[in-house]
């Protein structure tokens, strides 16, 4: 991995490398990903089933495009019983963190007759779009179902590719049934985002599209924003490992090249103080590439994407780490707690050297569904609260609203809004005769 002094010029030219991996950067597909929406929304199920004979190689119809239980429980039969296992222990703990989240309604009362609030309501109809193809991830599953059955969601629906005989993948439908799916259809890509948004035939419309995906899933939810909600539009993956002298240089190699495999574009990045650490951590990236299987993927990653960020002071590495606002943020330094409590900007941070990225991915609970490409700085990790909607409550009594009503007024006209004020005027017309 190549080292590189920190300075405010280094930090800078990275961010740029960085933004150029937000989806946003990838215009070039935005023509393609609108007409295979606008195709969907016009033709329904016809284009939903056309596309996945074009990209997956599959025939389906009205009558196999919804999995049935007989096909959930040979996905049961196939599975290794060791991973259903391990499946469900982290399912525990992932449901036990977001049932800690949820939120209550709340009202405060005063006696002059003011009653005001907030109702809390889960969403009704949820999609979650899971990636098929090469890789298969029922980890996601797991993460984007939970919070929303913790949430109280009514009906959540799941999209994920199937592969040429139409079928999904063993353990993507095992961790759908153990979470609580509804429905489970077989579609992929931005023809399944947009039947979630539009509705089809076969397919339910629903209120609000999560998951993770491709270039063209990511960019299908950011055209049907508005339409329906959806949790974010995610990049590559990225992780940032902040270290001291005391950090071991193998924890810190492994854990940078859990993120670069994932592809191309995921970036890795160390800030150390320590030159001799950041000399060490670069010799054991490459004694682990001999051996990884993904090492032609994570190459390429770090030759685009990977640094090592030397700095003076732990104060500047940190104030580069909070600019560069990671997904995935470690600590392996002789304090990390202390560390913990200066970083704003992560999207989950992971303290100490037995607490590496891949627990946050599969098993200790919090999601890893999570920010990326900077957007730390204002966007949080999926959660119970992106499954819910508040309405706010107001109760006024006219003797609540009689001394305050043209204060009101005031400030309606103020506006030149007179229907409004008039709105307030007209209920207190009568103690004026």
């Amino acid at each position: 991995m190549r080292i590189v002094k920190l300075t405010k010029e280094t930090t800078g030219r990275l961010l740029e490398e960085l933004l150029e991996r937000s989806p946003n950067s990838y215009g070039d597909y935005e023509s393609r990903v609108n007409e295979i929406i606008e195709q969907v929304r016009t033709r329904r199920d016809e284009a939903v089933f056309a596309y996945t004979k074009q990209f997956d190689g599959a025939d389906l119809n009205a009558g196999s495009i919804l999995v049935t239980e007989k096909e959930i429980q040979e996905a049961y039969d196939q599975i290794d019983p060791t991973l259903l296992d391990v499946m469900r222990k982290s399912l525990v703990n992932i449901r036990s963190f977001h049932e800690k989240q949820r939120q209550q309604s709340w009202f405060t009362t005063e006696a002059s007759g003011i009653l005001l609030g907030q109702k809390v309501t889960p969403l009704k109809t949820v999609g979650v779009y899971v990636p098929g193809g090469k890789a298969v991830y029922p980890s996601s599953v797991l993460m984007n179902v939970l919070p929303a059955k913790a949430a109280g969601v009514e009906r959540i629906i799941m999209t994920t590719p199937p592969d040429q005989a139409g079928k999904i993948c063993a353990s993507t439908l095992v961790a759908a049934k153990e979470a609580g799916v509804d429905e489970i259809y077989k579609a992929g890509g931005a023809q399944a985002v947009a039947a979630m948004a539009f509705g089809t035939q076969s397919v339910p419309k629903v209120d609000k599209i999560v998951g993770p995906g491709n270039i063209y899933v990511a960019l299908a939810k950011k055209a049907v924003f508005g339409y329906v909600s959806i949790d974010s539009i995610a990049g590559p993956s990225e992780i940032l490992v902040l270290a001291d002298e005391t950090a071991n240089p193998s924890y810190a190699a492994a854990d940078l090249l859990s993120q670069a495999e994932h592809d191309e574009m995921a970036s890795a990045i160390l800030i150390t103080t320590s030159m001799e650490l950041a000399k060490k951590v670069s010799e054991e990236t490459d004694r682990y590439l001999q051996t990884l299987s993904r090492s032609e993927i994570i190459q390429k990653s770090l030759d685009r994407y990977g640094y090592i960020l030397v700095a003076d002071t732990m104060d500047e590495a940190v104030a580069a780490a909070n600019e560069i606002a990671s997904e995935h943020l470690e600590i392996l330094t002789k304090d990390p707690f202390e560390i913990m409590t200066k970083i704003q900007n992560a999207g989950a941070i992971f303290v100490g050297a037995y607490s590496s990225e891949p627990l946050g991915d599969y098993f200790a609970g919090p999601n890893h569904v999570l920010p990326t490409n900077g957007t730390a700085r204002f966007f949080s990790a999926l959660s119970v609260d992106d499954f819910i909607k508040k309405s706010s409550v107001i109760s006024y009594s006219r003797e609540a609203l009689e001394p305050v009503y043209q204060d009101i007024v005031k400030f309606a006209e103020a506006e030149n809004l007179t229907a409004h004020a008039n709105s307030i005027r007209v209920r207190f017309e009568d103690s004026k005769k």
